[in-house]
């Protein structure tokens, strides 16, 4: 569904000093217009930004935690005033096969919006961003599927090949290196999506999984991250593994399932209040799961626990809140199967937040 909002520019934004290319982003007020029109290249989240995002940073990339985890690279988001950074970080391929398609920010319509990024069995279009680690601007260099396991390219990702066996090393042409991290306008990337990309934006594939949207609300509330605060160079560019929520409180707000249209106004409306049931049960859970963590904290207070013990509590508490985040997740898309079994797979309208800002079909500009 369309949305349109506005909000004001950051104006104190420069180009970072270590930047060692000069881009010539050209600073304005930002302002929210209406969504562009839809294309067919992916899907376009958030509202229309009238400053363009900063250069990306030069960072290290962590040691890789497991096998079949996937490199998601780093990115500058919107948070309604000023961009924040998401942490590059190590993410574990949701099915066995699936790539990573990073998002990115296109010019259109006198203005920047993010291209939400997805898995697939292929990589599609990503703006010609060089995000380095692989992503040099089209496909994936930096690993590869084979016989069910994931093998890492060594060349372009830390890895500990004493313990991986399924790796290799070579070397491919990574074009242009510049820190650019916007396709199109005025000093962005000029790229248009290639016909094999084309045909991987309409692949089955999913958007973001629930530990993605964690981390990218957990940097979002971060006052570290965000541009006035760190100018260009955060002081979390990266992650082994995604920045997962302790307590019920630090997780994005309940997602609303997405509304199935059967063309019969009281099915219809008999949907939607099954989904708002779904929330307010959900969003209760959370607030018991988050009271009786809290009166744990305040017994912890009292007996003047030791380090070690609060600890242990802390680490508890994150295994309580990621189990009920799995359950609500479940949960939802029970509820979207039966509805679209029962409704006979209607037209879909609605959905929820991404943490790039808002929800809209879009496409490359």
């Amino acid at each position: 569904m369309e949305r349109e909002q506005k909000s004001e520019g950051v104006d104190q934004m420069q180009t970072p000093k270590m930047i060692r290319v000069i881009l010539p982003l050209f600073f304005v007020l930002a302002v929210f217009l209406a969504i562009p029109a839809p294309s067919s290249a992916q899907i376009s989240v958030g509202v229309r930004v009238g400053i363009a995002p900063p250069p990306l940073p030069e960072y290290e990339q962590p040691l890789c935690p497991g096998d079949g985890y996937i490199w998601t690279p780093g990115y500058w988001a919107w948070d309604g005033s000023e961009y924040y950074w998401v942490p590059g970080t190590w993410v574990e391929a949701p099915e066995v096969g699936y790539l990573w398609t990073p998002g990115y920010w296109g010019w259109g319509d006198d203005g920047y919006f993010f291209n939400e990024g997805f898995w697939g069995l292929s990589v599609g279009f990503y703006g010609g961003i060089n995000y380095g680690f692989g992503y040099f601007g089209n496909g994936y260099e930096g690993g590869r599927w084979d016989n069910g396991h994931f093998f890492y390219n060594t060349a372009y990702n830390r890895v500990d090949d004493r313990n991986f066996h399924n790796v290799y090393n070579t070397r491919v042409n990574e074009g242009e290196r510049n820190r650019v991290s916007f396709n199109g306008g005025n000093g962005g990337i000029s790229a248009h999506a290639t016909s094999q990309e084309e045909v991987a934006a309409h692949e089955t594939h999913r958007g973001p999984v629930a530990v993605q949207t964690q981390h990218a609300y957990a940097a979002r509330n971060n006052p570290q991250q965000k541009f006035s605060a760190n100018h260009g160079m955060p002081a979390v560019a990266a992650t082994p593994r995604p920045n997962l929520a302790t307590h019920p409180k630090e997780l994005p707000p309940v997602e609303h399932p997405t509304a199935y249209k059967t063309g019969n106004a009281k099915v219809d409306q008999q949907y939607q209040k099954q989904q708002e049931n779904l929330v307010a049960k959900q969003t209760q859970d959370r607030q018991k799961l988050q009271q009786q963590q809290e009166k744990e904290h305040q017994q912890l207070t009292k007996q003047h626990a030791a380090p070690e013990r609060t600890q242990q509590v802390e680490q508890q508490h994150q295994q309580q809140t990621q189990k009920l985040q799995q359950s609500h997740t479940q949960q939802t898309q029970q509820l979207q199967a039966r509805q679209q079994s029962t409704g006979g797979g209607g037209s879909r309208g609605g959905g929820g937040e991404s943490h790039g800002g808002g929800g809209s079909v879009g496409g490359h500009q």
